[in-house]
């Protein structure tokens, strides 16, 4: 028995960060979670799986038309046609889109209802699938809990949408433990709603594929769907790449760089490297150029224009086939950061500081809550809510803390701010 788990398709959902600037693959990219679909079907037909599972956020909330639903529709029927059922399960974002209620959908398609967790039979392939959708955007009750036993003498697959425990970026939905999991007595669990792909157990086998498409640069990476194999009881995963444009961050240190050229140079050899990873694949980038060197006074003098040249770098050395999302600039000039933070003046006590609050998570949260407070209440409700600018997420605050030091640093030695 062979199936594709499939999760966080988002199918129609934007890619971002690339139509801002000149050159920028729009046309190419705009419907890139729809081309991620279409491979999903196309590698289900090829290696003639059994059934393909979807365990939520195949939408991306509510549609304008019914154009979304009925692409989806027909990229079912052709599975139908080959004799592929498929098990879907409504996440959050599905939950919030009304049109998806009354779209028909094929025979072959199976939905789970979101009034209790519903078990799907097959008995030609011993398999028992049990899932629950959500019934709202938001749901905030252990699912998996509810879920059934294991049938006797059948494959149990769980389906679920949920951060477990937690994960960092995600919403914390249908919470739920590896100990309730396991109770179930299931083979595998087939999860979503998380965007990077773990495999989170093996006994039983617990797997978030990750989303189908990333969708900026905070999901970087091959994305794809998982191909399960269950051979007389033993069960083998292994992740296969839909996407169509690869995210990816290249950060450079101009410590030790004579010069401009080369810096750029260096640009040029990262894109090059970076792109032969990406299997024909278009390849969305920001480069983050940091530290302390002597080329700070060249790039610092005229960011605007070093930002365009780093972007005319990248589409030479792709061939066009690599963008630039965001040229981020913070160097300085040299410093000696350890001897600064050894003195016992005020600068040393700022660097320590800033350093000790860097490598604690949970103070920099505190910190930058109260910090951030008013900014995050007069930013309006959409933007609030945007994964690029998630102010409470430690990553995200990390950088802000990063930028923030090179800034005072660059100023303190006399040598303008970084940009």
């Amino acid at each position: 028995m062979r199936f594709l788990h499939c999760a966080d398709i988002h199918l129609d959902s934007p890619l971002r960060g690339l139509e801002r600037y000149e050159g920028a693959p729009v046309d190419e990219v705009r419907g890139a979670t729809r081309r991620a679909f279409e491979n999903m079907v196309q590698h289900a037909l090829r290696e003639r799986v059994d059934f393909v599972v979807i365990a939520g956020d195949l939408y991306d909330g509510d549609w304008p038309d019914f154009n979304t639903g009925l692409f989806f529709a027909k990229g079912m029927a052709q599975l139908g046609e080959s004799g592929i059922s498929v098990y879907v399960l409504r996440g959050n974002h599905d939950a919030a889109s009304k049109l998806t209620r009354s779209l028909p959908l094929p025979k072959n398609v199976f939905l789970f209802p979101d009034k209790a967790p519903t078990t799907f039979t097959d008995e030609n392939l011993g398999l028992a699938v049990h899932g629950q959708s959500f019934a709202t955007a938001a749901v905030l009750d252990d699912l998996a809990a509810g879920y059934p036993q294991a049938v006797h003498g059948y494959f149990n697959l769980g389906v679920l949408h949920t951060s477990l425990t937690g994960r960092p970026g995600h919403d914390n939905y249908a919470p739920t433990t590896e100990h309730v999991l396991r109770s179930k007595g299931y083979d595998y669990w087939a999860l979503g709603h998380v965007h990077a792909r773990e495999i989170v157990s093996r006994d039983p086998w617990v797997v978030y594929p990750g989303n189908s498409q990333g969708r900026h640069i905070r999901e970087q990476g091959a994305k794809g769907c998982e191909l399960v194999t269950v051979d007389d009881g033993s069960v083998t995963t292994e992740p296969v790449a839909l996407d169509i444009l690869r995210w990816s961050e290249l950060v450079i240190d101009v410590a030790g760089m004579p010069d401009l050229d080369a810096l750029l140079d260096r640009v040029a050899i990262d894109v090059r490297t970076r792109l032969a990873h990406t299997e024909g694949r278009i390849l969305g980038l920001r480069i983050r150029v940091h530290g302390a060197g002597a080329v700070h006074r060249e790039v610092s003098a005229r960011p605007e224009v070093m930002a365009e040249q780093l972007r005319a770098i990248a589409l030479d050395a792709s061939g066009g086939n690599a963008w630039l999302e965001k040229v981020d600039l913070r160097v300085r000039p040299p410093i000696e950061i350890d001897r600064l933070a050894a003195g016992d003046d005020p600068v040393a006590l700022l660097v320590r500081e800033l350093k000790a609050l860097a490598q604690d998570g949970v103070q920099l949260t505190s910190f930058a809550n109260d910090a951030l407070k008013e900014l995050k209440q007069k930013l309006p409700a959409d933007l609030n809510q945007d994964e690029l600018l998630r102010l409470d997420a430690l990553d995200v605050l990390r950088d802000l803390l990063g930028a923030a030091e090179g800034e005072l640093l660059a100023r303190l030695a006399g040598g303008g701010g970084a940009t």
